[in-house]
């Protein structure tokens, strides 16, 4: 959408609208020393063609996942979209001009709201699920303060495999709440069980389990659970992939208390890293705890089936020392995007994109396992991202790469590369990673 810039004309008719003679007067009630003094520092006026030209520029430096062969992950995964994904969401009455959260507006939005919502309890096996959180570490940090609500318990333990970004938003959203953040230790890429054991007692309120966590591993989450649960009161919060749950077990078989993740690799391109959206479900139990809002449905004054905002748990509905949360948002058009996504697969596409994923990232991992001086950093089972050993630094391999047009990884070390894998990949793309990777290894 264009920007279209006001006249002076445009200006002096909105002043006299509003009953002031000059910008000055309109912000008179902002004290004079937080007033700007030297102007903003901007190029000169530009016509609308001379700055879509300039943007356009701009933009064109930038290179995306899909002209690229790309294996970047760390979080944000480049999944296969139907493009009847765009086209339905594109249409007006879901992509609209009106401000995406206000969900009470339409029966429509409600609609498939609630349908998001079923459909991720049953990808996680938990009982209620809300219509979803900004992204996925506020959704685990959300958690968390949801945990101390339950049972007032204010220690928390994050595990070392934890996604970095998460615990970063974890900590801004805890500095203030006096929720005191301990980390347990990883051995082999995956917690360790004894340290866990030896951490736990009755003042932890819960435990964070990321699976597969941040270095692709998957977790021993049932005996992670046991221990969690041997301490009375203590919840257990499974932060999850969502495209794994459709060949690994639910969270609910493993007693998770409460369930979240990052919804992106659902139907979401990568964005640059953005927008994103974070799932939220729990047992029924503890539904009134729960942060933002949950759509049910009803029968109207006809007795048709209608929706409706059944819990509304944020300050801008409920007194504010009653809220649970000041999450005043569902990301209301990514969530259309990933519920448009999943009844487009259905259950076997998930599990078709689950087991491609897999396969094909167990494929590139053994033959680059083959090439010397690359080994596999860790021996846990993974689902589609892992961490090699590189015989050269990994920002070369990435800098090399990228002129043969492919994103090699995520960086986490001096000789550590991530690398994830998609069910996109077909076995071309991932020959030619394998001989790029000789090439540039010297091999």
């Amino acid at each position: 959408m264009p920007y279209i810039s006001n006249t002076d004309r445009d200006r002096r008719e909105m002043f006299a609208k509003i009953g002031v003679k000059d910008f000055d007067e309109l912000i008179q009630a902002i004290p004079e020393k937080f007033r700007l003094k030297d102007g903003l520092k901007l190029d000169k006026a530009m016509s609308e063609l001379e700055i879509t030209n300039k943007i356009k520029s701009q933009t064109c430096k930038n290179i995306c996942s899909n002209s690229m062969n790309s294996f970047l992950g760390a979080g944000v995964y480049d999944h296969f979209i139907p493009a009847a994904v765009d086209s339905i969401v594109s249409r007006p009455e879901f992509y609209t001009a009106y401000t995406p959260y206000q969900a009470e507006v339409s029966q429509g939005t409600l609609q498939f709201i609630y349908e998001y919502q079923s459909m991720i309890c049953e990808l996680t096996g938990m009982e209620i699920a809300n219509a979803s959180m900004y992204d996925g570490a506020s959704a685990v940090a959300e958690a968390i303060l949801m945990a101390v609500r339950k049972n007032k318990l204010e220690k928390a333990i994050l595990p070392a495999t934890l996604n970095p970004e998460f615990v970063k938003v974890i900590k801004s959203y805890t500095e203030s709440v006096d929720i005191e953040l301990l980390t347990v230790p990883a051995s082999g890429g995956v917690i360790d069980l004894k340290a866990l054991q030896a951490m736990m007692d009755d003042t932890i309120g819960s435990v964070v389990l990321q699976s597969p966590n941040f270095f692709g591993s998957i977790e021993d989450a049932k005996a992670i659970s046991e221990i969690v649960h041997s301490q009375e009161g203590c919840l257990l919060i499974a932060a999850v992939d969502p495209i794994s749950l459709t060949i690994l077990n639910a969270p609910s078989e493993y007693d998770a208390d409460i369930v979240v993740g990052e919804g992106q690799a659902l139907g979401n391109s990568m964005y640059m890293g953005g927008p994103l959206f974070g799932f939220f479900a729990t047992k029924l139990s503890m539904s009134r705890q729960m942060p933002g809002r949950i759509v049910g449905g009803t029968l109207d004054v006809e007795g048709k089936r209608a929706f409706a905002l059944t819990l509304q748990a944020r300050e801008q509905h409920i007194r504010r020392a009653k809220a649970t949360s000041n999450i005043c948002s569902n990301q209301s058009l990514c969530t259309l995007a990933a519920t448009v996504y999943m009844s487009l697969m259905g259950r076997d596409g998930l599990k078709e994109a689950a087991i491609q994923s897999a396969q094909k990232a167990h494929y590139l991992a053994d033959e680059l396992s083959q090439i010397k001086g690359i080994s596999l950093k860790y021996e846990a089972p993974f689902f589609k991202e892992f961490v090699i050993q590189t015989p050269v630094p990994a920002a070369r391999i990435i800098e090399e790469m990228l002129p043969r047009g492919i994103y090699a990884g995520v960086e986490l070390g001096k000789s550590e590369l991530m690398i994830a894998v998609t069910e996109k990949k077909q076995k071309t793309e991932l020959d030619e990673y394998i001989q790029a990777m000789k090439e540039v290894c010297n091999v």
